[in-house]
């Protein structure tokens, strides 16, 4: 029986950030403190491509810190892309640590669906 889920992203764990990252060829992330425009936030920071500032997850609480400047300084679309990365790569290694197979695939869509199978291959 297959069932639909739907997974609102809270970005929490580093592993998966670094995962996220290396998947998408981007650097790897910076743990410290970062100034984006005129504030200091501290967390995990992602250069996305082409945006002026990095994105700085901030794990303790899920948070994501930003400024594109409304698209001007960085395209949305890199960050959707980002999470995306992200939600796969946290998906999979919690599934396989409770034992499930997990088959990948991208859709014309641009989603992408993860299969998992109980004991076995998916």
């Amino acid at each position: 029986m297959s069932h639909l889920v739907t997974i609102t992203t809270q970005v929490r764990e580093p592993q998966a950030i670094t995962a996220a990252c290396v998947r998408l060829q981007l650097p790897p992330p910076r743990h410290g403190q970062f100034e984006i425009y005129r504030q200091t936030v501290t967390g995990h920071a992602v250069q996305l491509r082409n945006w002026r500032y990095p994105l700085v997850c901030d794990v303790a609480n899920g948070q994501l810190h930003y400024d594109n400047f409304d698209g001007h300084w960085g395209e949305p679309a890199r960050l959707d892309e980002f999470l995306q990365a992200y939600a796969v790569e946290h998906a999979t290694t919690l599934a396989r640590r409770q034992g499930f197979s997990v088959v990948e695939q991208p859709l014309p869509s641009g989603a992408i669906q993860l299969t998992l199978q109980q004991g076995g291959a998916a």
